[in-house]
């Protein structure tokens, strides 16, 4: 079923609230930032005809044979802690949030906006509109929640240079060194929150997940991996400043965000990092950097993001394709084991989802996966709410610059949770 939409905004809010009615759902937004890659501006799986609930140890085996049983569209999430299956590492930190490493589910009910196109996929499409235009649109959340951070600023100061030391050793040459922000006991309205985020901080790679009563609360501006025909795609985000007050002043930030030694070292490692996974499942010698330090500007912040493409080895599937590349080495460092090894060694919380993907695989075997950061991660029956902000840890880096990087980043969802 294709319908017009008179009023594309308030569709998407009363569907958000729909969605958020199932006992699992995916809504991925691409908030109109429209590139060469783009499927849809929306698109919402909501209801499981079959699921998968994995952990590491065979996540990937499983998914590949869930994916030969349901080889239309399938939503899901890979959590960072696969790393433990794709690598000889282990996770010991707590988590509170408490969500499998893996979910995928083929959708009762698929809808896609394109521009003002609704298409609806289900046995019942027009009761589903139906039900979408009687939800009641979303109020904003109110109030404060107060927060805690699981490192002080000095703890993180001390902690970076330890880091620093080991790459000085030689050890690592780059790491994400990530910290955690949480609340416990509190009661939130996931949709309202997530709709609140949005708008606040609307990005390329929003996603509203819900897993029974546990949900991811994402405002991502990065792509992971994606599949177009034979294409894959990868493009890490590794270099940010903040948005000016004025255009002037805008263009300065960015000119200095281009031209940033430090941040120009970080992001060319990481590109190197992405090539040589990229090699594993592609054609020998079709790996490619397309793009190299652009600058994109959203909401709250300039960020530096380079492109790497490559031509898919045919004898590689699209599942393999992202076991060889994850966790995705934006988030882990290089050498990405032993960054993982130090990240586990020096952080107090278990990444879980933060640093993992969320996205979906088509029909036509195409798929695309976000990066999981911007991120709220709540389970409502223990009340527990959380997030994780990051930075790179270089040579160059200077702690205490890379706290306020982390509060830069965390900005936009301290703001919706009442902090500003």
């Amino acid at each position: 079923m294709v319908k017009l939409l008179t009023d594309t905004v308030t569709f998407k809010h009363k569907a958000l609230q729909w969605a958020a009615t199932f006992d699992v759902a995916c809504y991925l937004d691409s908030n109109n930032f429209k590139d060469a890659y783009s499927k849809f501006d929306l698109l919402i799986a909501a209801g499981a005809k079959d699921q998968l609930t994995a952990n590491a140890g065979s996540a990937f085996e499983q998914l590949a044979t869930f994916r030969e049983a349901h080889p239309g569209w399938i939503t899901g999430f890979f959590s960072y802690d696969l790393k433990n299956e794709v690598e000889d590492v282990f996770s010991a930190n707590p988590d509170q949030i408490e969500l499998p490493d893996l979910h995928f589910f083929a959708p009762l009910h698929l809808i896609m906006v394109r521009g003002n196109e609704v298409e609806i996929l289900s046995d019942n499409a027009d009761h589903i509109l139906i039900a979408i235009e009687q939800q009641i649109e979303i109020k904003p959340p109110a109030g404060q929640i107060s927060l805690n951070q699981r490192f002080s600023k000095q703890q993180y100061i001390d902690t970076a240079n330890k880091i620093k030391e080991h790459i000085t050793r030689g050890d690592i040459y780059v790491t994400n060194f990530c910290q955690e922000f949480y609340a416990e006991e509190v009661k939130i309205d996931p949709a309202a929150v997530f709709a609140e985020l949005n708008r606040t901080s609307p990005k390329p790679f929003a996603a509203f997940y819900k897993w029974h009563n546990t949900y991811a609360l994402c405002a991502s501006p990065e792509r992971f991996l994606a599949k177009r025909d034979n294409k894959l795609i990868s493009q890490p985000i590794k270099g940010t400043a903040p948005r000016g007050k004025n255009a002037e002043e805008d263009e300065a930030l960015k000119h200095t965000l281009r031209n940033h030694t430090k941040e120009q070292q970080e992001n060319v490692m990481i590109v190197d990092l992405v090539r040589n996974d990229l090699t594993r499942s592609a054609k020998q010698g079709t790996v490619k950097t397309k793009e190299l330090f652009g600058i994109y500007s959203f909401q709250q912040v300039h960020q530096m993001i380079s492109t790497v493409v490559c031509e898919l080895d045919p004898a590689v599937s699209a599942v393999e394709a992202v076991r060889n590349t994850f966790p995705m080495g934006s988030m882990t460092g290089a050498p990405k084991i032993r960054a993982m090894q130090l990240m586990e060694q020096y952080e107090r919380t278990e990444r879980g989802l933060y640093s993992g993907a969320i996205g979906y695989f088509s029909p036509d075997n195409d798929f695309d996966f976000n990066v999981v950061i911007r991120t709220l991660l709540y389970n409502a029956d223990s009340g527990y709410l959380s997030f994780q902000a990051g930075s790179a840890i270089t040579y160059h880096a200077d702690a205490k610059q890379e706290y306020q990087e982390c509060l830069l980043k965390a900005k936009a969802v301290l703001e919706v949770l009442g902090n500003d």
